[in-house]
């Protein structure tokens, strides 16, 4: 259940605070989707414990709630990152999550391996680390090592899922939404011989079963948790600005506006058919105002029109911030570089009102738009009420949203998923 201090936090019109702090942009896999790959040529950075010790007790301080450590590959510091989760659960945060590319998981025919990730599960076991996530590119294994450059890797995860459950972990599959989910996928890309129409009809159907095949797929590993990062690509400006280097000009992840209008939809009509098999950490409210922004769906394209609905803006820079490995300064979050805010622990939460919508970085997206109706409503009553008015489905999507988040626990990845619970979705 939420706790006392996030119902007060958000009582006094704030959402729970949210810092992501970048360990080290050191990563040792050639994903073509992320600027931080290994193939990348620039000086790398890597914050020190000691550091990250101030700028967790300064996060307890201020009422931060939830703590990210990302990189780069988090677990190239697995020692350290360990005893950072410890000191993060002692200051009294409750929701610390980190994550892998999963590159301890190749080589799983080789003699010794169980006792490898037995040792990495206990380690992490032994932390209040409540969320894992492992990344997965795609539903075909072998597209997925290729991106990574680590080949074996599925099979690797497969045998490591049931070690990791024994030692009362539940690690969430990322899906980083790419052109590459599946083979039909792989080749959905305009061309000048065929209508533009035509395509946005064969890429919305073909990302559809793409979706569905992921979601197949990761069941039948063993995963109990599911969530999607959205696509980042950069233009040369978007690139020069971002501190936080986890997107790419690459095909693979650049999409037109209208193509991600129709990604968006795929993703939210494709969610309802799996929420009972695996807890899908995805809003449908979040997708939903994703598609807005983008622009109105069509049914020519889509089953389930929706209509206009605006946005609720990111809270990154007002409740959420981001930790940069480079500088060790603060920024509302990895993509505004130009706005850096200096010492986190000197920082002075203003409560300045968000205002963004330039990316679409669910980390602050999606916790952003499920806040955004209970913050409205204590601000601004009449307006969440015209807001409900002009579009009524919009308040019955965040409902069903929030039920299915008590019915998996708020996705608590120390715990194993209540299907009884989650069968009525």
């Amino acid at each position: 259940m939420l706790s006392l201090k996030i119902l007060e936090n958000i009582i006094e019109k704030k959402a729970p605070g949210q810092l992501v702090i970048q360990l080290t942009d050191r990563c040792n896999a050639c994903c073509p989707q992320c600027g931080m790959r290994v193939t990348e040529k620039f000086p790398r950075s890597s914050l020190s414990p000691d550091e990250v010790r101030k700028i967790i007790d300064a996060a307890a301080e201020k009422g931060f709630r939830a703590l990210s450590f990302t990189g780069g590959e988090p677990m190239l510091m697995a020692d350290e990152l360990a005893g950072l989760i410890r000191h993060a659960g002692a200051a009294g945060i409750p929701f610390i999550r980190t994550g892998t590319n999963g590159f301890f998981f190749s080589g799983s025919h080789e003699k010794g391996f169980e006792k490898k990730i037995s040792r990495i599960a206990e380690n992490l076991a032994d932390t209040p680390l409540r969320n894992f996530w492992i990344s997965l590119d795609s539903a075909l294994p072998e597209v997925h090592e290729r991106m990574r450059g680590f080949p074996g890797l599925v099979s690797g995860m497969e045998k490591a899922l049931p070690i990791f459950h024994d030692h009362g972990i539940r690690p969430s599959v990322n899906l980083g939404i790419n052109r590459n989910i599946s083979e039909k996928t792989m080749g959905c890309l305009p061309r000048d011989d065929v209508a533009f129409d035509h395509f946005l009809s064969d890429f919305y159907e073909n990302f559809r079963e793409a979706f569905r095949s992921f979601y197949r797929f990761v069941i039948d590993l063993g995963f109990t948790i599911v969530n999607s990062c959205y696509p980042m690509s950069y233009s040369e400006a978007d690139r020069s600005e971002a501190v936080y280097a986890a997107g790419s000009d690459n095909i693979v992840v650049k999409f037109l506006p209208v193509e991600k209008k129709l990604l968006f939809q795929a993703l939210y009509d494709t969610i309802p058919e799996f929420r009972s098999q695996i807890r899908i950490f995805s809003p449908r409210t979040s997708l939903y105002a994703l598609i807005q922004q983008y622009g109105n769906s069509s049914e020519k394209h889509s089953p389930e029109r929706v209509p206009a609905s605006a946005p609720y803006p990111c809270r990154g820079g007002t409740d959420f911030f981001y930790i940069s490995a480079k500088d060790g300064n603060t920024y509302p979050c990895g993509y505004r570089g130009n706005e850096n805010l200096g010492n986190f622990c000197d920082l002075t939460l203003n409560g300045q009102g968000p205002d963004c919508l330039r990316c679409d970085w669910e980390c602050f997206r999606d916790p952003s738009e499920l806040l955004g109706p209970l913050l409205h409503g204590l601000s601004n009553p009449l307006g969440l009420l015209r807001k409900i008015r002009h579009d009524p489905d919009y308040l019955r999507l965040w409902f069903e949203d929030m039920r299915y988040y008590l019915a998996c626990d708020f996705f608590d990845g120390r715990k194993a998923p209540d299907y009884r619970r989650m069968a009525g979705f």
